[in-house]
């Protein structure tokens, strides 16, 4: 039986990061949103860490940290809520922060609306984190609960096997992506072929007669449309190199 796990996991570290909250917690008079990130392939949890609230900066901040230690991830997963993504849909609307991950070169994909467990690594790391180290637990600040959260992390890194990995230790399968983090953040460039559109303010743009919606987080960025080989009037939208969506002229006409 011990092929099951292999189908769902990546073949090498940093293929895949994982990234959710794990649920708010209640610290003296207020309260820790703690953020986790966890590589697929290894179960290396890379961050665990007693974030204050759920803003995009407060995230951005957390994740250049953890990109100048690690390395960038080919790719990362997030849920389709705040601060990750819009909840209609495939987060097609990409927020301010998974816009800045993919300008630093990193592929976004999002889990489909009702499936956590597209995120199920980080899920089930965050049943663990709950039942040995939050529930029936007082803190007293964000650093008591800093301070218990690193000593757990490193148990779980680097002691204690786990069953997923064929009782290995996280630790021994994980090792920093060789591609560094980007200190300033790359040009956008599209292809000669494609047509290049500037959003406006309101997140709309104007392209052939067409109004078309994207994203108010993409105000004031080009994005391209890519006409399809075998096609008239079909276009791929992409902003860098992620795909926003495809659309068909002929229907919107």
């Amino acid at each position: 039986h011990g092929g099951t796990w292999k189908r769902f996991e990546h073949a090498s570290p940093n293929d895949l990061w994982q990234m959710d909250f794990t649920g708010t917690i209640a610290v003296g008079n207020g309260r820790c949103d703690p953020l986790t990130v966890l590589d697929d392939h290894s179960r290396y949890n890379l961050v665990l860490c007693a974030t204050p609230d759920m803003r995009s900066a407060t995230v951005q901040a957390v994740l250049t940290d953890t990109f100048r230690r690690y390395g960038l991830p080919v790719r990362m997963n997030m849920d389709n809520g705040s601060p990750w993504g819009s909840p209609s849909g495939q987060s097609r609307g990409l927020s301010e922060l998974s816009l800045w991950l993919v300008r630093v070169g990193i592929q976004v994909s999002f889990s489909m609306p009702g499936h956590p467990q597209t995120n199920g690594k980080d899920e089930r790391f965050h049943r663990s984190l709950k039942a040995e180290v939050v529930t029936g637990r007082v803190f007293n600040d964000h650093a008591h609960v800093q301070r218990t959260f690193d000593e757990w992390r490193d148990i779980y890194n680097t002691v204690r096997p786990h069953q997923g990995i064929g009782m290995l230790v996280p630790s021994t399968r994980y090792r920093p992506s060789p591609r560094s983090f980007p200190e300033v953040l790359p040009a956008i460039e599209y292809s000669p072929h494609d047509h290049v559109v500037t959003v406006q303010s309101n997140g709309v743009v104007k392209f052939k007669g067409q109004t078309l919606k994207v994203s108010k987080a993409l105000r004031g960025l080009p994005i391209a449309f890519r006409p399809d080989d075998t096609q008239d009037d079909v276009y791929t939208l992409y902003f860098s190199h992620h795909r926003l969506t495809q659309i068909d002229l002929r229907e919107t006409t």
